[in-house]
Order: C-alpha cells, then structure tokens, then sequence
C-alpha cells in the first residue's frame, strides 16, 4: 500500500512538473488555442490536392495555357527566354525563390499562393503530440510500479495519460525532444 502510494506520488510530481513548467502563461496558451482554431477553419477549405503542382509546374502550365512562349514571357520579366526556361526548371526541381514566383505570376495576371496545409487539424496535431509525451513520460513511472508489483490498471494508466496529455496541450516544452 505504501509503495503504491509512493509511486502514485511520483507519477503526480511527475505530471505537476509539467504543468508547473507552464503556469503564469495562461493568456498566450489561449491565445495560441485561439490561433490554433482559426488557422484550422481557414484551412479546412482548403483542398491540397487542388493546389498541387502539374507536373511540368505552374509557371510552365500557366504560361502554356496562355499561349506565351518563353521570350514572351522573358519580356514580361525584363529577362531572356534562357531565364524563363531556368525558372520553369528551378520550379520543378522546388528551388524556384517565391519572390521569383511571385513576380512570374504577377506578369501572367496571376497570384501567387503560398501556405502550409496541415495534413489533420492543428488541435489534432497538438492532441496527438501531447499524447506521445504523455504515454513517453508516464511509461517510465508504470514501468517502475510494475516492477515493484504496484501497477495500476491499464484502464487508470490511459486515464492518467489522457488527464496528463491535457496538462500539456498549450505547453511549448510539448515540442521538444525528451528521452
């Protein structure tokens, strides 16, 4: 019983020392939650997959619809039909500089669009990360109580980590790496 209850106590310091790492910082946790949200909503209509490069890339396939070949568009650029070319190559390759781009684009009547599309929502990203170093962390003190025979149902371990995994949604020390 009293190891149990030691254990138990190094599980809380454990989990309070997290969440003590991140205390005093209550308005920028739920301004980045807040940030978090709407960034999510904006990019939620945002298909990847539209915005997909062709194969051949943007500057070539808009260039090409439009009818301009490269001098004409080097003309537009104030460069050689060369550098059009190194452009379209540049692209391909993912070296093009988006100021390039941008001025590529812009000689085409067009915008450049520029963004990160998260592969799953930033709350779920978060969520996920803080249930790593969640069950990372608390595995150390289970392993401990399980070989003093004082382990916790697997039932409380989940809940513990889930409970834990909370207390560092909005902590930035969620991010690095601990072994």
């Amino acid at each position: 019983m009293q190891l149990q209850q030691g254990c138990e106590l190094v599980l809380r310091v454990v989990m309070t020392g997290y969440s003590l790492a991140s205390e005093g910082k209550g308005m920028r946790r739920d301004q980045r939650k807040q940030a978090r949200q709407v960034l999510d909503r904006r990019l939620s209509a945002i298909d990847s997959n539209v915005l997909a490069p062709p194969s051949a890339g943007w500057v070539r396939a808009i260039r090409d619809a439009l009818g301009l070949s490269t001098r004409q568009l080097g003309e537009r650029l104030g460069v050689a039909a060369m550098s059009v070319t190194d452009l379209e190559k540049s692209e391909r390759a993912g070296s093009a500089q988006l100021a390039t781009l941008r001025r590529a684009a812009d000689a085409m009547d067009c915008d450049l669009v520029y963004a990160f599309v998260p592969r799953s929502s930033l709350e779920e990203t978060v969520h996920d990360q803080a249930l790593r170093v969640a069950r990372r962390e608390l595995a150390r003190v289970h392993t401990t109580m399980r070989l003093e025979d004082q382990a916790l149902p697997d039932e409380e371990v989940e809940a513990r980590v889930v409970q834990f995994a909370e207390s560092l949604l909005d902590d930035r020390a969620l991010w690095d790496d601990r072994q």
